[in-house]
């Protein structure tokens, strides 16, 4: 008998995970909506808001680095679950808290270091189950809702945490964020996935891990496109991070120009990114292609933010648009075939040392562009990020290009949108 049937990326799984990470994620724009005016308001000061800040990149380099070969190791989905009831757990123990004793910003502080290494964990965990729960011939499909979540639920949850924060205070959102991260544990829960114990009859030893760490060195060595993807990756991002401040201060003090004004750039590129994310899950993009659209996106975003502050505000906006649009494109398509490539096996200890190359690399071009911004006009100094991130694109993805396009070859094939059987 003849019977047709139709891929479909939302299967058991991927639509569990999904739905976890909605909650999720509405859950932490509320909750960090709340805390970014809890510690100004009881505090009065901004270096005391910029220190809370500051604390949160520490876990970034260090729990990856501890944590990845241990996950190559063991099954995830246990750590994911765990991880998100911990952190409801905690969120709620720390909405009853506020909402009987006073504020302390020493406790604050460590009640955010301890949450900065939760998330940290989390995140590591999540980027190495997540691949696993896509169908295969899905995975440009599966990065792209993934990477419109967040900004999506930004857009949704951020005006109405503005109300909540008036009508129940900090403690009552973090009582409801508490709330939903216990429910995404409990969907997670009944995630059903195979996955196996790698420990080999071993048992957790430093020695151990250090042999995985070091073949996960060893592996970057002898991947170059992986290694110069991450490495690149890395320094866009910190560019972008240290750029934020400036363009903060930009608006801040240029004339005719506004904090109001900045916001909806936020706006602009929410559009981009929807239409662009859109277009990413219709259209697929021939693996033959991809890297040469990856690049071009790459350069035509930094061309994007080379004459951004010397464009009239309706074409800052316009700018922005196409910035996001283009940029949920790139970034999906190189996620899907970074995870495509590398083993399973390696694939939270290589996510390990991604992340560590983010955390040590924003953190110190932030430093930099910050005192470039002290010496040079905003403008020029936006400017000359935005030329150096290019001329780096050119140093790296474009002079290794041989070794880095191989990667997205090695993406499975999209089955037929229908199959006989």
């Amino acid at each position: 008998m003849q019977k047709s049937s139709k891929q479909t990326l939302w299967t058991k799984n991927y639509t569990l995970l999904t739905v976890a990470t909605v909650l999720g994620a509405a859950g932490a724009v509320a909750g960090n909506f709340a805390l970014s005016f809890l510690v100004f308001d009881e505090t009065g000061s901004t270096l005391a808001a910029a220190l809370a800040l500051a604390i949160q990149f520490i876990p970034n380099i260090f729990i990856p680095l501890l944590a990845g070969p241990w996950l190559d190791r063991l099954p995830r989905k246990p750590f994911l679950v765990l991880g998100d009831a911990a952190n409801g757990i905690l969120y709620a123990l720390a909405g009853l808290f506020l909402l009987r004793y006073p504020f302390s910003y020493m406790g604050y502080l460590c009640f955010m270091l301890i949450l900065a290494c939760l998330g940290s964990f989390d995140a590591l965990v999540y980027n190495s189950i997540f691949p696993n729960l896509i169908p295969a011939g899905m995975e440009h499909k599966g990065y792209t809702v993934s990477s419109m979540l967040y900004p999506v639920v930004s857009v949704v949850m951020g005006p109405l945490a503005a109300i909540m924060l008036d009508t129940l205070g900090v403690g009552g959102i973090l009582l409801i964020q508490g709330g939903l991260s216990l429910i995404a544990a409990a969907i997670e829960s009944n995630i059903s996935i195979r996955e196996e114990n790698r420990m080999e009859n071993n048992t957790f030893s430093f020695r151990l891990w250090w042999q995985d760490l070091k073949d996960g060195l060893a592996y970057l060595k002898q991947e170059h496109g992986i290694a110069t993807i991450f490495l690149h990756n890395a320094v866009t991002s910190g560019i972008m991070q240290g750029t934020y401040p400036l363009l903060i201060a930009f608006f801040r003090t240029a004339p005719g120009f506004s904090a109001s004004m900045y916001a909806l750039f936020s706006v602009a590129e929410f559009l981009g990114r929807s239409l662009g994310g859109l277009f990413h899950y219709r259209v697929k993009i021939p693996k033959e292609k991809q890297y040469g659209f990856v690049f071009l996106i790459q350069q035509t975003y930094g061309i994007m933010d080379l004459c951004l502050l010397w464009l009239s505000y309706p074409l800052m906006l316009v700018n922005r648009f196409i910035c996001g649009f283009l940029g949920i494109n790139s970034a999906t398509a190189r996620e899907a075939a970074i995870q495509c490539y590398i083993p399973d096996t390696m694939r939270a200890r290589l996510n390990a040392f991604q992340n560590i190359f983010f955390g040590v690399i924003c953190f110190v071009l932030t430093l930099c562009i910050g005192f470039l911004g002290e010496i040079f006009p905003y403008r020029i100094s936006i400017s000359l990020c935005a030329f150096a991130d290019l001329i780096f694109g050119w140093l790296t993805i474009w002079r290794v290009r041989r070794d880095i396009y191989p990667i997205y070859l090695s993406q499975p094939a999209e089955s037929a949108a229908e199959t006989e059987h």
